[in-house]
């Protein structure tokens, strides 16, 4: 299990780092090992301040010594955090936990909306939730994912610390009495009343191990949106809203109050996968409905309204579930303003035209705008998937202003899919070279993404996964749907693999009935609904070649609609057509790629494709210890002087020095190795490999200073984000200084009209983020030369 705690120790241990004024890099250092990434100098000197004022706050004697201390525990499932737990036992010896939210806050501004704040940040004045209801909404989720917790009946007691906070009449105002009383705030001139808050909860130490059993304690499975929907509109708060959420939430109440008396509003609010959308959108329809609002549920995509449906059937009458869900192609003969609130989700779906035919209306954002007195668009410009969706930001902007709406834009960044992990989705749409994101490697211990190399093993461990319903394997659209009238033929063939698209029976339906996992489902079955596991097919359509994504809408299926068209259009316009399909197939498999919430397993129908994105992932493998790393490794590949002539290159390798490796392989010189040693486990050895030592932490965590690895002369095929030795007059190792250096290789091509190409510019990149990368602007000269790719390590291959 990934471990979820940034430090952890007693009470005693913990002042004792304080003490040696190392808290803040001992933090930082830990952080990075369990993230994988370093973090701002500027959150490093917020982790000091306040862990200051706590160690005051715990150093009464009265608080036991062997309490345990807690900083920033990951929640399960999501991207949250909790800055400081303090774990031991009550006066009963019932295991308890009391949660702080640490706030460097010196002023706050009331607001009329639940929960919310006004405070400044580095950007100026902003909305955000009150750090007692951030703190309350931590235990809950908890409470929600953490099984240990609600199965041993653990103590939660949840509080927020404003160290320099003055007190007003703001933070402890009545307005937000509900959250104080539930998660007490204590302000500047409150140690003593936070110290006796924690001497009445903690009497005893942590001697049951508390800490060690949240972090490592079974995950609950998941909540489905689906699922909770009949709990939902009965008034059940199935979902607690945390930070950006509750803003959405709560600006959307306001606004819908502000459009009543009536000037019109739109809220648009941007969110990626897994940050929300839904579950804010559900919770708004139903708090404007008790509130006899006329609101409405609204998607293009009919598959989340008919499974919602669907999970709604025996619950409510059905013509109330088909007032409150609604496709966009119903609002052309809306009056104006008819609704007081139309919720569009996936609103990047939204279409010109309504109608079977396309053939009514003018435009369905204008039309939804028209309609209502506030229009709420819940917005992913990422995954747009056909060519007739038209829903961004700008279209939006552009109607509400003929409407004279006034404009509020949002973000929703708290992520809960992909087991939480931001991570996963920046490293995606880096893959997928979406966008450009400083996530260039997965860690996987972060989030299951797995490689498969064969359809049917995914297949087999879809099926395997699929305890509980919720996992699916789905594929773009690259196969005819030939089953559609015969279903005795099979449409997905790959080998020996054999599988047909979703019935046609299930419909829309298709991801939840009980015996689709057999079937493969596509973009349209799966978008705006989530399951636990996603095997995902990649077909002809998206391919890599020598590290650039290349689309290929000519090897979609001529049966498949969201391309429809693409031939004429490229024809009128090449370049911005183009573009244009190139978005769009990415945009399919990012969708398709991110519907999991626990774990994503991959099949590329192209070798190299599966190769490259190989290239791109990093198994969950702890880090080796820096401390002696030299000498165990030297011992486990066991270096020797001389060997046999009959064991060089079969059994053991030549070890080098970097610069005696770029002479004898770069430029031909004849070099004496420095000795010989052990070739490691599952490495084929041959004439054109070595081993040499790095040196400099420009590689870590991957490659620590005095690793000894195993190097490939004479690289082969494309060298694309693999990790190289290169040398160059213009390079200075910022280690070494030395005119060669081991970086991972990125380039950026030019190509020409008769389809040859020359290097725009190389980057040498460095895993480190304290390092910069080198840049080689022409790498065509003599003088560049890659001269050996790393393959393995005496830990494992690379």
């Amino acid at each position: 299990m990934q471990r979820v705690i940034v430090y952890s120790g007693t009470k005693s241990q913990f002042r004792s780092d304080v003490m040696t004024n190392d808290i803040g890099g001992i933090i930082a250092s830990t952080f990075k090992s369990v993230t994988g990434h370093g973090t701002k100098q500027s959150e490093i000197n917020s982790w000091v301040n306040s862990l200051q004022y706590m160690d005051r706050v715990i150093a009464d004697p009265a608080i036991p010594a062997d309490a345990g201390v807690a900083i920033e525990y990951h929640i399960p499932r999501s991207s949250k955090r909790i800055d400081f737990i303090l774990t031991g036992a009550d006066a009963q010896h019932t295991d308890t936990a009391i949660l702080v939210e640490l706030k460097q806050w010196q002023q706050a501004d009331l607001t009329t909306k639940d929960g919310v704040v006004i405070t400044t940040f580095q950007g100026g004045p902003q909305e955000t939730a009150h750090p007692s209801y951030q703190a309350w909404t931590y235990k809950r989720l908890l409470e929600d994912y953490n099984q240990t917790v609600q199965e041993e009946k653990i103590n939660l007691y949840p509080c927020a610390y404003l160290h320099n906070y003055a007190p007003d009449n703001t933070i402890n105002n009545p307005f937000y009495a509900q959250y104080t009383k539930e998660a007490p705030v204590f302000l500047k001139p409150d140690a003593l009343k936070l110290q006796d808050f924690i001497k009445r909860n903690i009497r005893h130490g942590d001697r049951n191990k508390l800490l060690y059993r949240i972090d490592h304690g079974k995950i609950k499975p998941s909540k489905n949106l689906a699922d909770s929907l009949a709990g939902m509109l009965r008034g059940n708060q199935e979902f607690v809203m945390v930070d950006d959420q509750k803003i959405v939430y709560e600006t959307a109440l306001a606004q819908a109050r502000q459009a009543a008396t009536g000037q019109k509003h739109v809220l648009i609010v941007e969110g990626g996968p897994g940050t929300g959308k839904s579950v804010v959108a559900i919770n708004l329809l139903v708090a404007l409905t008790n509130q006899d609002m006329v609101a409405q549920y609204v998607t293009r995509n009919s598959a989340p309204r008919l499974v919602y449906a669907a999970k709604l059937a025996g619950t409510l009458k059905r013509s109330r579930i088909d007032n409150m869900f609604r496709s966009s192609e119903t609002f052309h003969k809306a009056r104006p303003n008819e609704y007081d609130c139309l919720i569009v989700d996936e609103a990047h779906r939204l279409k010109e035209k309504s109608g079977m035919f396309g053939n009514l209306g003018e435009n369905q954002v204008k039309e939804l705008i028209n309609a209502a007195k506030l229009a709420v668009f819940f917005i992913d410009e990422d995954q747009k998937v056909t060519l007739k969706d038209i829903g961004d930001k700008e279209e939006i902007r552009r109607w509400a202003k003929k409407h004279a709406a006034i404009v509020t834009e949002l973000k929703l960044e708290s992520q809960f899919r992909c087991n939480g992990s931001d991570g996963y989705l920046a490293w995606l749409d880096n893959a997928l070279q979406v966008g450009k994101t400083a996530n260039d490697i997965l860690d996987t211990k972060d989030y299951d993404f797995r490689i498969i190399d064969d359809p049917a093993t995914l297949h087999a461990l879809i099926r395997e996964k699929n305890t509980n319903n919720k996992a699916r394997v789905v594929a773009g659209y690259c196969w005819k749907w030939i089953s559609k009238k015969d279903s005795s033929l099979k449409d997905i063939v790959i080998g020996d693999y054999q599988a047909t698209w979703n019935l046609n029976d299930d419909g829309q339906t298709w991801i939840i009935q009980p015996d689709s996992v057999s079937e493969v489902g596509c973009i349209h079955t799966c978008q705006g609904l989530e399951l636990d596991y996603v095997g995902v097919i990649v077909g002809p359509d998206l391919i890599a070649r020598d590290g650039e994504m290349i689309t290929s809408p000519e090897a979609r299926a001529g049966s498949d609609k969201s391309v429809h068209g693409w031939k004429a259009l490229y024809k009128a316009d090449p370049v911005a057509t183009k573009k244009r399909l190139d978005l769009l197939i990415k945009n399919t498999y990012r969708t398709l790629m991110t519907r999991g919430q626990k774990g994503c397993y991959v099949y590329f129908t192209d070798g190299e494709t599966a190769e490259y994105f190989k290239t791109l992932i990093h198994p969950g493998l702890a880090p080796a210890p820096a401390a002696g790393l030299a000498e165990t490794l030297k011992k486990i590949f066991n270096i020797e002087p001389r060997v046999p002539d009959a064991l060089k290159w079969k059994d053991y390798l030549p070890v080098y020095s970097l610069e005696a490796a770029c002479g004898g392989f770069g430029r031909g010189m004849a070099v004496e190795p420095q000795g010989w040693a052990k070739c490691p486990p599952g490495l084929k050895p041959d004439r054109n490999m070595f081993v040499a030592r790095v040196c400099g932490r420009s590689m870590e965590p991957k490659l620590h200073h005095g690793d000894y690895c195993v190097f490939r002369a004479n690289v082969a095929g494309t060298r694309q984000n693999k990790i190289v030795l290169v040398q160059h007059s213009s390079i200075a190792d910022p280690d070494t200084g030395a005119s060669y250096t081991v970086k991972k290789y990125t380039s950026r091509k030019k190509y020409a009209e008769d389809g040859t190409w020359q290097h725009e510019e190389i980057l040498l990149k460095p895993l480190n983020p304290d390092y910069k990368p080198i840049v080689i602007p022409s790498a065509d000269d003599e003088e560049f030369m890659v001269v050996a790719e790393v393959v393995g390590s005496a830990k494992n291959k690379i």
